[in-house]
Parts: C-alpha cells; structure tokens; sequence
C-alpha cells in the first residue's frame, strides 16, 4: 500500500468554542461539526494541509475542555438545522477521540507559541 500523500505533512491543532453545551451533546452523537464562516477557510486549508486536524472542544465559560475529535471531511456547502442557528456554516465530519470534561488547570502547562504563548484554555 502506498503511503498517503499528507503522511510528512504537520499536525494541526484548534480550540473549538461553542456557546452551549448542546452543541457538543449533538456532535458527538452525529459525529457532525459546524462553524462559523468565518473559521470555515482556516479550517479546509487545515484540513488539505496537515496530516490530520485536531479539534478540542470547550464551552465559553465552563472552565474546561469537553473532549477533542479528529476532523473527518472539509468544510461542504450543505448546512445543519441541528443548531438552529442563522450564523453557522456548512457541516463537516468529525471523529471524537474522547469525551471527557478535562479542566483547564490540568492543561495550564501548555503554551500556544502563536498567541503570545498565552495558556491553551
């Protein structure tokens, strides 16, 4: 078998916020991500880019990571009335990893070098 094409290519890591724990409760069970526009470009070009992408979850407020998934797919046109709101973009596939609440304490050891090597929260 020939070795893929992405094989030698980075891995590419996002903190991915949601505003309510709802949505998170619904990707999980439909393996289904959606985002805002204006991420959607950053997300594809991660996608086609990297070897594999990794999307960790958290709620705006609740102190905590709610799990990471895997991205499965780019970004299509085709969009979700799961959400039921105006302001997402088009649906992509995701492959959750785990999911398990994890607080941000047990990860303030880890510094994002692009963002002023601010605590990854």
């Amino acid at each position: 078998k020939s070795p893929s094409p992405r094989q030698n290519m980075p891995v590419r890591y996002f903190i991915m916020k949601s505003s309510n724990l709802q949505n998170i409760d619904i990707s999980q069970q439909k393996g289904i991500w959606s985002t805002t526009p204006s991420n959607e470009r950053k997300l594809n070009g991660a996608f086609w880019e990297s070897s594999i992408v990794y999307l960790i979850f958290s709620v705006q407020g609740s102190g905590c990571f709610q799990g990471f998934a895997r991205m499965d797919s780019a970004i299509g046109c085709e969009k979700s009335q799961d959400w039921g709101s105006a302001g997402f973009g088009g649906v992509f596939k995701v492959d959750w990893i785990r999911k398990e609440i994890i607080p941000f304490q047990f990860a303030h050891h880890l510094l994002n070098p692009w963002n002023d090597s601010k605590k990854v929260q």
